[in-house]
């Protein structure tokens, strides 16, 4: 058996540039490529991670790496910057590992720090020589730090600087041309225009100001807004008014608007426009779903980059925030609110430092009057001319309808109502039908008792073969947001490719997104085929719905999909013969129950386990996982798994903490 992969990891976090303003900097290119860095990782040259480096640091072990070096890496670190630090104490061979080669040519910046004994170490010059040469080839930006030696030492090989280099030439060396080539990098490494420390000033200011210098150069990594943004400029534009970024104080701005107008996709554009000019920035997505916990603690951990903070509840995540952010210059976009509550734990009126701003998105307008804001910008529907190329480019793959479709465009527009997301799902629906077919779907749209964008949902839905339909309905109960290569272990590959044609998902940092309105569409779909039995449905996630089933033992064949997410984190338990009846159930997936007491079965037709704290010790005896694709337990009581030895259909297994 073969195993794609043992532990699963996910997650990506963005951190944004800090502006800066300190003595002689040195000049980066603007066309740096973006920065995606990674909570919590690794600094070592152990780490495991396939993404470039931000930063590799070149130094002299035995002079900085306990003191200045450990510094400047934690600071580095402290801000989000993905760095490379090569921990090998004992060096082996006579060349640097291919491994450093690697790090070296796959780090967007590299920093040297120049100390007395740098030159006493030919992996050091070696390291050096590489570098310059990746400067040359890969336009990668090379920055000196002087650390108590003079520039001109470096550059000449003189004084203390100079007598390490010649005693590792006369000890140990006598190429010719490899001398030379160290001489050659040590020469062109401190003409380059970088920091010099000198005795006597505060390494810590120092440090600051190199990481600070180095982070505001490093450009953003932009949110994705859209696959044809029309409209989005004027609306954007028309918010940043509103918000008067560099003006004085602190501003919270509403954008409000029904559901699938645009707000979000506003919102994201604004950031990527403003972001860069405060000193940290967050977008909150989908806070109404969320837990308010976790949401300040992603607050905190973007704004502040580093390691995550732990936060016991959210009234004292409150006093965290106000403690950590008051002095910050930040913008804050909190989308989708729609409790009173949210807005209160998340952004108090004078949390942040002057300068500050906070955008809410909300369909509920108010709940902004009772916060008493009074910059509310309404989104209004697309006008007759924006409507139809939305829908253009997603029907025709061009900014206008062809001249036999253009009827038929107008009427189709017209049935979206001006919405965005209408539009975009519509076009996409039509996009590569010829007029006849065009000419039937339409008109089984007249006479449906939905509003306009329930009905191009529905019908968008009751177009998709069945296979796909059972996918779109798993999507909407299970995996909204869920990251992509996690959500593949069950929906093929061809169908998310379909959905997205569809415009019915969008991937987005590699989580598969779904509007609210589509989801709600499959949540509704799931609930009519049995209103009042939950255990008569294909799928569970509601968590009333769900402790009825797993603690009266009401399940049936049915079931196919099982969540477990509740309110806030509780004990549930359950009955031993709660899995019996439910021989059809594929995917159990438990987010923050305790689920106490033994169970007697689990269905063998189950793909996806993702039990976090399982309290059994040992599964079911009777138990065959050879549909099992996914098996995630960690944490776990879990102490032997007897049988589990021909698995086929396994792939990935988290173990962690068992």
């Amino acid at each position: 058996m073969f195993f794609k992969s043992l532990f699963r990891f996910m997650g990506s976090w963005i951190t944004p540039p800090l502006p800066t303003d300190f003595g002689v900097e040195p000049q980066l290119p603007s066309d740096l490529p973006p920065m995606t860095t990674q909570p919590d990782s690794s600094s070592s040259s152990s780490s495991s991670s396939s993404s470039p480096y931000d930063v590799f640091l070149s130094f002299r072990g035995a002079d900085t790496r306990t003191n200045f070096t450990d510094h400047l890496l934690n600071a580095l670190v402290g801000k989000g910057i993905h760095t490379f630090i090569d921990d090998d104490e004992l060096r082996r061979g006579e060349e640097i590992s291919p491994a450093l080669v690697k790090a070296i040519e796959e780090s967007r910046i590299s920093v040297i720090v120049f100390s007395e004994n740098y030159a006493s170490s030919r992996w050091c010059l070696d390291e050096l020589v590489k570098i310059l040469q990746c400067k040359q080839s890969k336009q990668q930006v090379v920055l000196p730090i002087f650390y108590k030696v003079d520039p001109s030492d470096v550059r000449k090989q003189t004084n203390s600087f100079g007598d390490a280099f010649k005693g590792l030439i006369q000890s140990e060396f006598k190429d010719d041309k490899q001398i030379q080539g160290w001489r050659k990098a040590l020469t062109e490494a401190a003409n380059l225009s970088g920091w010099h420390f000198e005795e006597g000033a505060y390494e810590a200011t120092f440090i600051n100001n190199i990481v600070d210098g180095i982070f505001s150069k490093l450009p953003p990594t932009y949110l994705y807004v859209a696959k044809y943004p029309v409209g989005i400029q004027s609306h954007a534009q028309d918010v940043e008014m509103l918000l008067d970024v560099g003006g004085n104080g602190r501003r919270m701005v509403g954008i409000w608007g029904t559901s699938g107008i645009g707000k979000t996709t506003i919102a994201k554009a604004i950031f990527n426009a403003v972001s860069h000019k405060f000193g940290g920035s967050c977008f909150l997505e989908n806070v109404r779903e969320g837990s308010l916990v976790q949401l300040q603690k992603t607050l905190l951990q973007e704004i502040l980059g580093g390691k995550k903070l732990e936060i016991a509840s959210a009234d004292k995540g409150i006093s965290i925030i106000h403690k950590l952010l008051r002095h910050k210059k930040i913008l804050l976009i909190l989308d989708d609110v729609d409790q009173l509550e949210q807005l209160e734990k998340l952004a108090g009126d004078d949390w942040f430092g002057e300068g500050s701003r906070v955008i809410i998105t909300t369909k509920n307008r108010r709940l902004l009057n009772n916060c008493e804001i009074e910059l509310i910008y309404e989104v209004k529907k697309l006008d007759y001319n924006q409507a139809l190329e939305l829908f253009s480019w997603h029907a025709f793959r061009r900014s206008e309808p062809r001249q036999d479709y253009l009827g038929l465009a107008r009427r189709a527009i017209a049935f979206a109502d001006g919405l965005p997301l209408a539009l975009t799902i519509l076009g996409s629906h039509l996009c590569g039908i010829d007029i006849p077919r065009w000419q039937v779907i339409l008109d089984s749209y007249e006479g449906e008792p939905y509003t306009h964008i329930e009905r191009i949902l529905q019908k968008s839905y009751d177009a998709l073969e069945d296979p796909a339909k059972a996918y779109f309905l798993d999507i909407a109960c299970f995996f909204k947001d869920e990251y992509k290569n996690y959500v593949q272990q069950i929906v093929p590959q061809k169908y998310i490719e379909e959905f997205v044609d569809k415009a019915l998902i969008t991937i987005e940092c590699n989580k598969i997104l779904m509007h609210d309105l589509l989801a709600n569409l499959g949540k509704d779909i799931v609930h009519k085929e049995s209103p009042y039995d939950p255990g008569q449905r294909s799928r569970l996630w509601f968590y009333e719905d769900v402790i009825q089933v797993l603690m009266g033992t009401t399940g049936t064949r049915n079931i196919k999909g099982i969540i477990v997410k509740l309110p806030k984190p509780a004990k549930i338990t359950l009955n031993p013969e709660c899995f019996h009846n439910m021989v059809n159930l594929q995917i159990f997936i438990n987010h923050n129950a305790s689920l106490c007491g033994d169970i007697n079965d689990l269905p063998n037709a189950l793909r996806l386990i993702d039990w976090d704290r399982c309290q059994l010790q040992s599964l079911p005896p009777n138990f065959q996982g050879k549909r099992l694709v996914e098996f995630n337990i960690p944490r776990s009581h879990i102490r032997q798994l007897d049988g589990f030895k021909h698995l086929p259909n396994l792939t990935s297994m988290d173990l962690r903490g068992c």
